[in-house]
Formats: C-alpha cells, structure tokens, sequence
C-alpha cells in the first residue's frame, strides 16, 4: 500500500450549515466521520487542521488527532500547507487532502488518489474527475469541469462548459454529443510535501481569481495534476440541511446492517 498522511481541513463558520464539521452524524462530530474514512483508507496519519478550538476538542474526545491553524487563510491548501510544515513531516511525504464535510467518501478512492500520485513522478498533484452525462450539470458554473492529456493530466479546470463541442451545440444544447471528453471534477487531492511547502510563496495567478479554483495557481506555476478517472460520482458532500438528513440515514442503515 501506498504511504500517505490525510490532513482534513475543517473551517467552523459555514453560511448555510452553522457549525458544519461538528454536526452530529450517527454519534459522532461530521469531521471525525470524515477522519474514520481516511482512517479506513490505510492512511499512516489522520490530522484534522482546524481554525477551531471546538473541533480540536471534539477529535480529542474521539481520539481523533487535530491542529490548531490560522483563521486567516484563503483557502484550504493554504490551511494544508500551515499544518504540513507545523507537523515537520518531510518533504517526501504524499499528503491526501480530505474535504471534512463529505463523511460518504469511499476510502477505496483516497486510496487510489495517493496511489496515482505515487506512480506518477512527473506530477506534483493528484485529484479525480467522473464523465459528465447531464447537460444541466455540463452547463452549470458550479460544477467544475476538467480537460485531460492522454496521459490523464489535467489541462485545465474551468466553471464554463468545457471542452466546447462547437457544431452540437450550435443546434442543440439540451444534451450533450456522443463521446464528448466531459469530465467533472471532484474535489479531493494528493500532494507531494515539495509542492505544499512551496505553495504559500506560489503567486495568485490571474486565471484562478477569475475561476475561483485554486488548483489554477498551481498550472499556472507550471505543475502538473495527475487525474484519476473514476467510473461514476461520488457521494455528495454535506452543504444543505437536506443533505445532512441523507448522510444521517446512510449511517443510520450502515449500522443496522
């Protein structure tokens, strides 16, 4: 198996789920759940970083390790980046960046994920992508879409409806050609330990203040992202009350079978 350490960042404030990551899910904190899976997955490390001391609390009640972060970062890497050089772990370590409210996650595909970068020395990063079916999700500027290379690097992230299929949809936009490369992007990552400690000093490039995708900074820095292809979606992260209640009964039956 592949050695790799899971940080899961967790940021207390949420607009539509106050106090997202310590929302109750069959007994236990959503961000410990989030760990429980990393856990399964074989990582050698599970480390929540957080801007709470409440959530700190919380793993430390469930014996779930976690670090105190700063609250003033933009973004997730840059709360990654914080904990990876806080924790001293050496720069060849593979970091598997778990998002703390998808506590559906399959362990098999952070798995996978590390592993894909393990195997891939020409790339710095490692995420997933699923083909995309659905015209309304194709077109849709919150669902982020991936171009690859033939070998499944990605070439480009964009909220747009990417790769355009010029002829199709001057006649047609209600659904999408046959055999049209259209991937969705899913939001987990590996790292190498070089990248995330070079990250905090990597300039915003203009693409990614545009977008609003991270990942952007990093192409544009000239690294490449490895792109696992997964067969279909993933279970949906936690972002409505509605989604909650789902994730509630999930591991409601998972404990009755």
């Amino acid at each position: 198996m592949t050695n790799f350490v899971a940080l899961i960042p967790a940021r207390l404030g949420s607009t539509r789920l106050p106090r997202k990551p310590l929302l109750d899910i069959g007994g236990a904190p959503m961000v410990v759940r989030v760990a429980q899976r990393a856990q399964a997955a074989g990582a050698a490390r599970v480390v929540v970083a957080t801007d709470s001391e409440d959530i700190v609390a919380a793993c430390a009640q469930h014996r779930v390790e976690a670090l105190l972060t700063s609250s003033a970062h933009e973004t997730g890497t840059d709360r990654l980046a914080e904990a990876f050089a806080r924790l001293a772990l050496p720069d060849a370590t593979i970091v598997v960046n778990v998002q703390g409210d998808e506590p559906l996650i399959p362990s098999r595909v952070i798995t996978e994920v590390a592993a894909l970068l393990a195997t891939r020395p020409d790339c710095a990063i490692a995420t997933a992508a699923h083909p995309l079916a659905d015209a309304d999700e194709f077109f849709n500027p919150n669902v982020v879409k991936v171009v690859l290379d033939q070998d499944n690097r990605a070439l480009y992230f964009s909220r747009a409806p990417i790769p355009w299929a010029r002829e199709a949809f001057a006649a047609d936009r209600t659904r999408l050609p046959p055999a049209l490369p259209a991937y969705r992007h899913v939001g987990l990552y590996a790292y190498r330990g070089t990248f995330l400690r070079a990250y905090p000093r990597l300039p915003r490039a203009p693409i990614e203040c545009f977008e609003s995708l991270e990942q952007l900074r990093a192409l544009a820095a000239g690294y490449r992202i490895a792109v696992l292809t997964l067969a279909r979606p993933l279970p949906p992260s936690v972002d409505t009350a509605d989604q909650l209640q789902a994730v509630r009964a999930a591991y409601g039956l998972a404990a009755e079978s």
